[in-house]
């Protein structure tokens, strides 16, 4: 036996007549594309309330507080032992968090129900599936509510940029870019906005029925606020779009300075780089005036670990792991992310800087000198370059593909030959990466891997 198809009214609890009539135009405009889904908030009244309510602490609180010691974080790691089958099993909690074991994306792939407090009623969960580029599969849990919450964070992100939000009722507040071979693409509104538009739609050709349809319908669309990662916005970047969004909101993967500045340049308007998982939300935003990623969250702490597991001293890299955060159905308790950054205080804000998507590689160079991944970074900031990657095999040859607007090997080959020596071999590749997500740093060399190799 199925249950029987879920209305609009089952999907939007708190849907007026405004909100269904933009949810019509949204899938009936004349350019939209093939929508592969259905999907909605599911927020209730209540939870609406919350929500709004949790937005409003959100705009009051102080991010900084997210590596200090804090009164709420002593009350989190007691719950934490009390409600979550994983940390009761573990016995007591200690009385610092230091002494509290940390625990790994392997650890939550294997069993998430037992990182679920007892506490959630499992009929309003929501669960989706994640994969980065390394490491293991995840399915994580979720609730009506945390998934609304996002908005709160990026809202400060957007702030620090000078721009407050203003969509609202007959307005398209969001739309969502991905370039996926197989993407989840619907129609919604936002509640929070007062049922402003929504569309989560992919720009690969085959989603529409005509290709010439993906800049049309954003045209007619014309959102507030542009979402996507590196890929989709590269995508972008080729399609003949009139509309000037207010902001880009690039999440999920490294974005470089070079495909930022030619976003700004084509759209007018700011590149917001936000640094987010899955399995925490949004947890920094990239401000160059900082030197960094500046924290977002003010109820999760980040700690910076060394190789043995130790925190890290001010300024030294290490493995980001964090503590609490906004999603009460995925209580995180020293969670290890497997990137890595250090986290230095600027001013009253808390920054990550050189950070990267996992852990650092150094590359060889003449005369067997180690050459960190971070110099790479910064030697190659200046050159014109989308999206990268770099992997050294084992005979110390480099080779480095790349995608941009045009082929620039002579500068790259310079480059790299200035950091890694005029002798160092190198294979060169203008490519396209396509919906590829790519892992930025790699190498086949002895001892090239950690954040104090040998």
């Amino acid at each position: 036996m199925t249950d029987p198809e879920l209305t609009d009214a089952d999907r939007h609890p708190t849907l007026t007549g405004h909100g269904q009539r933009m949810l019509d135009y949204l899938r009936q405009q004349p350019h939209a594309p093939v929508f592969r889904n259905q999907g909605g908030s599911r927020l209730t009244a209540d939870d609406l309330a919350r929500v709004q309510a949790f937005e409003a602490e959100v705009e009051r609180a102080n991010a900084s507080d997210s590596a200090d010691d804090t009164p709420w974080l002593a009350d989190f790691v007691a719950r934490c032992h009390a409600e979550v089958p994983y940390f009761r099993s573990r016995g007591a909690a200690p009385e610092r968090l230091e002494s509290v074991p940390t625990t790994s994306r392997a650890a939550l792939a294997l069993d998430i129900a037992a990182f679920v407090p007892d506490s959630i009623a499992l009929d309003r969960l929501i669960n989706f599936r994640t994969a980065g580029t390394t490491g293991h599969p995840l399915l994580i849990p979720s609730h009506p509510v945390v998934a609304a919450s996002y908005i709160a964070f990026h809202r400060r992100a957007l702030r620090r940029f000078g721009i407050e939000p203003k969509a609202g009722r007959g307005d398209v507040g969001i739309v969502l870019l991905g370039y996926q071979q197989r993407c989840f693409t619907y129609a919604s509104v936002i509640p929070t906005m007062a049922e402003a538009g929504y569309a989560k739609i992919n720009l690969r050709p085959e989603d529409w029925r005509d290709p010439d349809d993906r800049a049309r319908y954003l045209d007619a669309l014309r959102p507030e606020i542009l979402s996507g990662d590196p890929i989709s916005f590269s995508a972008l970047l080729d399609l003949p779009v009139t509309w000037r969004p207010r902001a880009l909101v690039s999440t999920s993967m490294t974005l470089l300075r070079a495909l930022r500045d030619a976003l700004e340049t084509r759209f007018a308007c700011p590149v917001i780089d936000v640094y987010s998982m899955n399995e925490s939300g949004p947890i920094a935003v990239f401000d160059a005036r900082a030197g960094g990623h500046v924290l977002l969250q003010h109820q999760l702490r980040v700690e910076i670990l060394d190789n043995a597991g130790h925190p890290a001293r001010e300024g030294m890299c290490g493995e980001i792991t964090l503590t609490g955060g906004f999603n009460f159905c995925l209580p995180l308790l020293r969670y290890r992310t497997g990137d890595y950054a250090a986290l230095e205080k600027q001013g009253t804000d808390w920054v990550l800087t050189g950070l990267s998507g996992r852990a650092p590689v150094r590359f060889r160079a003449a005369g067997g000198r180690w050459i960190n991944n971070n110099d790479l970074t910064h030697a190659l900031r200046a050159l014109p370059l989308w999206q990268y990657r770099a992997h050294q095999q084992a005979d110390g040859q480099l080779r480095f593909e790349y995608a941009a607007a045009t082929s620039v090997d002579a500068d790259i080959a310079r480059t790299l030959r200035e950091l890694l020596g005029s002798d160092t071999p190198l294979i060169i590749q203008h490519t396209v990466f396509g919906d590829t997500k790519v892992t930025q740093y790699s190498s086949d060399v002895s001892h090239a891997l950690g954040i104090n190799p040998p």
